[in-house]
């Protein structure tokens, strides 16, 4: 082989799609000096045997953009390369067998157009004109997105290598990476087979092989290996030239054409992990022995739809490994363990149809430092220490293989891996009919069930309302009148301390953090483009420490964000204390009188004001108390030690029962936020929506002489105005059912789509928010001029639109 550079910009471990991709996109950035190495040769991992179907839509907008920027891409490759790629957009073909698989595509149909996509709704002979193959007799309707298709995975790799090489790139084959060079945390060097590369940056995009190697290095990187079958089948006579690719969810299968005759594949429900105890040497251009017995489940199941299956010949059946991740999303991004350290990895087979937008992802984030734009869904930071176990890992990611083509349920909780971590008043709960639901392996009470109703503690799945929606009814109408108690001890918690804590945090916050001792700040961290990275409450106890709290799922990225933000030289020390405190919400309008009966502290408004934390005490016990509030009415976070949670909680419990203090749990507090108007981070805001778009300008220090991260981008906005703004949406039918992804028409025009969705139970009604954009503006005037309809399972429904909170309590209540 030629011979290695002695330095580069920076190299690429892997040389499969993702790999190649990236380099092809880094290259084409001007990034001439990358550099690709592939221990073997390109696409021997597992891209040679991928089944290469190239869907686009995905339940989140970024992740379909993304999966659409692959199509364009894919469209044009063959021209500049000169290289076929075997790409074909003869659309993809979607099928449902029941009603509720009918609900699901209408619904799938609707989130397309809200992303700008056509998906076209058939009817069973309009699906059999186009795949003449099929029987129909169980098929109720089906939905064809025609700008699908397929592609050759090898071919379409060796393209975009080529690509480039034309670019600028080097990329070698035979070239293993043994180590990195690792200095103080920072990434020197990679060290090969055949010597030493200079450079600060790595991308490993090495498939399967991506846990053990990133692990090596303190990262983690949850994926795992499960077997993948599809067969291939001798030429069927009468094969249309221009077949569309076909999912029949209900019969767990996937079909394309290839070469006159059909590949079929599935997702069977009880998957087979591979290479528990590590892939084997020497793997690579590597297939499985073929299980004709395991795939005898698919195989019966697609005689029913293609009846041709039963006479024709078999020419194989592959059975190739692929990387999986325990949600079902593929994993990229830079490491907050190392920085400089980034991951493009388990792409659940459909790398292929994600290769191109994530090698443009990727090779954004390493030259701007931040992605090109929102993709919380695939970030690596999205995981948790529960990641870090690969047994759980596994357990969890065979379930989510197994659901790959069962319907996907608003509002589905995972069962494997469960209960992992736990609430010191988890069992507690449990014994009073909590239904819990899981966040970055923390169990939290969703809803109570009142055993002497008939209700039984667990979640019945349907896409109408489903069978919690009185329990939290109760919960919700007890917030509004009585009081309840949340047991919210999974929030993520940190402590800034040292010297330069004010200034450093006063940087990274878009609020005024440099408030006094016994102040508790709501803030967001901004990039540099004004949007919205963490949305959080910072208290601060001393003069030189700072308490944060901020949601379960965030806690590696906020930590992680706010970490590599301190500047330089700034003398302050950040810690996680999650698992340190147990955390008690009293919220509603007697939260004040039940709180009062347990503490000598004087719990007044005067003397403890709204937006301030104190150090109280509750039957003996030290208590951290935030008066906050995300449900709109008067109340408390309650912070303590976990060996006092029973005592504290059984304390509070006794003494409110005579005020009607309940239980309550987490569907109750979205449906008080949403009648509220309060923000959720990684719907309603994100790194995509700035303060000022989304009605939280107020929280952002623009009027005073401090600099913050992100300040310039504000400022710019607010001289030109925002193109889009959040506005909240009802109906006043409350039978139907808003989940989020309902497009939104304005004035018979396409504006927007919901963010997220619900029910609000004191004013009888769902409850929907969303943008409405437009590229000449879209002030409030815009936005309330217009009249409105929501799409919703593919039918326009009439609503109204809201710019103030549909619940606004007298507001002496919540903050006097």
């Amino acid at each position: 082989m030629r011979e290695l550079p002695s330095n580069a910009k920076a190299v690429i471990i892997g040389g499969g799609i993702i790999g190649c991709s990236t380099a092809y996109h880094l290259a084409k950035l001007g990034w001439k000096d990358t550099v690709l190495l592939e221990r073997k040769k390109l696409t021997s991992g597992t891209t040679f045997h991928a089944a290469g179907l190239v869907g686009q839509l995905r339940s989140n907008a970024n992740i379909t953009q993304l999966l659409g920027y692959s199509v364009e891409l894919y469209k044009t490759l063959e021209a500049e390369t000169g290289l076929g790629t075997g790409w074909k957009m003869n659309g993809g073909l979607r099928l449902a067998c029941n009603e509720e698989r009918w609900t699901e595509v209408k619904r799938q149909a609707t989130t397309a157009h809200s992303f700008g996509l056509e998906m076209e709704l058939l009817t069973p002979k309009e699906a059999l004109d186009l795949w003449p193959l099929m029987n129909i007799d169980d098929v109720i309707g089906a939905a064809f997105m025609p700008t699908d298709g397929q592609a050759n995975p090898s071919d379409i790799t060796q393209a975009l290598a080529k690509g480039a090489r034309m670019a600028g790139a080097s990329i070698f084959e035979d070239a293993k990476v043994i180590d990195l060079e690792i200095n103080k945390g920072r990434i020197k060097a990679v060290i090969t087979e055949h010597g030493r590369i200079e450079c600060e940056i790595v991308v490993v995009c090495a498939g399967q092989w991506t846990r053990d190697f990133a692990e090596r290095f303190g990262v983690s990187a949850p994926l795992v290996s499960m077997e993948h079958q599809y067969m291939v089948t001798d030429v069927i006579e009468g094969m249309p030239k221009n077949l569309p690719t076909l999912r029949d969810p209900d019969r767990l299968t996937y079909y394309k054409e290839e070469v006159g005759g059909l590949v079929m594949g599935g997702y069977e429900p009880n998957p087979i992990p591979w290479a528990v105890d590590g892939i084997p040497t020497g793997f690579h251009y590597s297939l499985l022995e073929s299980n004709f017995d395991h795939f005898e489940q698919l195989m019966e199941l697609s005689l029913g739809r293609v009846p041709a299956l039963e006479h024709v010949g078999i020419k194989t059946l592959t059975n190739g490994p692929e990387s999986f991740t325990p949600d079902g999303n593929f994993i990229i991004g830079e490491a907050p363990e190392l920085k400089n350290f980034f991951v493009g990895a388990g792409f659940n087979a459909f790398g292929i149809a994600a290769g191109g937008g994530a090698g443009m992802a990727l090779a954004e984030w390493v030259k701007a430092g931040e992605p090109p734009y929102d993709l919380w869904s695939a970030d690596i930071r999205r995981f948790g220490s529960p990641h870090r176990d690969t047994d759980w890992v596994r357990t969890r990611t065979v379930e989510a293989y197994g659901k790959h083509y069962t319907i996907a349920w608003p509002h589905e909780e995972h069962e494997s891996g469960r209960p992992c971590r736990k609430s010191p008043l988890y069992e507690t709960l449990k014994s009073q009919n909590a239904c819990f639901g899981e966040k970055l392996g923390w169990e939290r009470p969703n809803w109570f069930a009142d055993t002497s109703k008939g209700e039984i503690p667990n979640d019945v799945y349907s896409f109408r309302r489903q069978n919690w929606f009185e329990a939290v009814g109760r919960e919700h109408q007890a917030v509004r009148q009585a009081a309840v108690l949340f047991d919210q001890s999974s929030f993520a918690k940190f402590t800034l301390k040292g010297p330069d804590a004010v200034a450093a945090l006063n940087w990274i916050a878009a609020n005024d953090v440099d408030k006094p001792v016994g102040s508790l700040i709501y803030t967001q961290m901004l990039n540099d483009q004004g949007g919205i990275e963490c949305d959080l409450t910072v208290a601060r106890v001393t003069e030189e420490e700072y308490y944060i709290v901020t949601g379960t799922g965030f806690a590696t990225h906020d930590f992680n964000w706010i970490k590599r933000n301190i500047p330089d030289g700034m003398n302050c020390q950040l810690s996680e204390v999650t698992t340190e405190y147990c955390v008690l919400s009293l919220m509603g309008p007697e939260a004040r009188n039940i709180l009062a009966k347990v503490t000598t502290t004087d719990v007044s408004n005067t003397a403890f004001r709204f937006g301030s934390v104190q150090a109280i005490d509750i039957a003996g016990c030290a208590v951290k108390a935030l008066r906050i509030t995300y449900v709109g009415e008067l109340g408390w976070e309650l912070h303590l030690q976990v060996e006092h949670a029973q005592k504290v909680y059984d304390t509070l419990m006794q003494v409110g029962a005579e005020h009607g203090l309940i239980n309550a749990g987490y569907r109750a507090i979205e449906s008080c936020r949403l009648e509220k108007g309060y923000r959720a981070w990684g719907s309603d805001i994100g790194p995509d929506h700035t303060p000022l778009e989304s009605g939280l300008g107020w929280a952002v220090k623009l009027r005073k002489n401090i600099d913050f991260k992100g300040r310039g981008a504000v400022n710019e906005q607010k001289s030109n105005g925002v193109k889009k703004k959040l506005a909240c949406f009802t109906i006043d039918d409350p039978n139907v059912v808003l989940l989020g992804r309902e497009t939104i028409y304005r004035n018979g025009e396409r504006v927007g789509w919901l963010t997220s969705g619900g029910f609000g139970y004191t004013i009888d009604k769902s409850i929907g928010y969303g943008y409405v954009r437009n590229p000449n503006g879209a002030d409030a005037a815009y936005v309330t001029s217009g009249t409105y309809e929501l799409e919703v399972a593919t039918e326009r429904v009439k609503c109204n639109v809201h710019l103030r909170p549909l619940y606004d309590p007298d507001m002496s209540r919540v903050k006097g």
